[in-house]
């Protein structure tokens, strides 16, 4: 992991970073209202029917939100990276969280106040704007992923889900290894499949060379065909 104080730097000074908009006076301001929650591998950050309490941003690890579904089953609507927030669109809506969140790894969560949130930075018009357009941004993937994930057959939903997470999480220093390490019915979760079905199919598309596994590890050994089997759906 990196240091505490690296990992901050990185949410003021990326240009990616919804903060990257404030003054250097705001973001010494905000430093002072952030607090640092530390959170183990596969731990809960709210569940779903909790009421949000804070804006949360995610410094360091990995998250997932999941909602479940008829009979306990569980599906994985989004998956956050550093820089990422979590649950902010409950904490705009003032309603419940419609999911929950939890660690795929040691994780660093930011956390702003409700109070300082509503009346320091949603005043700033540029904080505001940027939040607005990844909002927007979001919507559109969700409804992206809808369509893909009712209409396209189970190869087609799968490989669209490994190339989601080579997007969302990139490669490991051999530039093929997914930088992410789900398990078979994670996988099913995000390409909205049984278990059964994703190990299946995993294992025709090692079959087919296109992926090598070796455990949670997957290697993309021909990421052209598996665009050309995401796009055929």
């Amino acid at each position: 992991m990196l240091s505490h104080e690296s990992g901050m730097k990185e949410v003021f000074e990326n240009p990616k970073s919804i903060f990257s908009t404030l003054t250097p006076e705001e973001k010494e301001d905000l430093q002072n209202h952030i607090t640092l929650a530390e959170y183990k591998k596969n731990e809960f950050i709210f569940k779903e029917g909790e009421k949000p309490l804070a804006f949360l941003f995610l410094i360091e690890g990995k998250v997932i939100i999941y909602k479940e579904g008829v009979g306990g089953r569980e599906q994985i609507i989004r998956m956050t990276k550093p820089l990422g927030l979590i649950g902010y669109r409950a904490l705009l809506a003032d309603e419940l969280h419609i999911g929950s969140a939890i660690t795929l790894e040691d994780s660093i969560i930011g956390v702003i106040s409700h109070e300082y949130f509503y009346n320091k930075l949603l005043k700033n018009p540029d904080f505001s704007l940027k939040l607005i357009q990844k909002l927007a941004r979001e919507l559109g993937f969700s409804n992206m992923r809808t369509v893909t994930l009712t209409q396209k057959h189970i190869r087609g939903r799968l490989a669209e889900s490994l190339l989601l997470l080579k997007e969302k999480y990139g490669w490991e220093n051999d530039g093929a290894t997914l930088k992410v390490y789900l398990s078979r019915e994670d996988i099913a979760n995000l390409s909205n499949m049984t278990t059964s079905n994703a190990i299946r199919t995993l294992s025709t598309f090692a079959g087919e060379k296109v992926i090598a596994i070796d455990g949670r590890k997957i290697r993309i050994l021909d990421i052209h065909k598996l665009e050309k089997i995401s796009k055929l759906g």
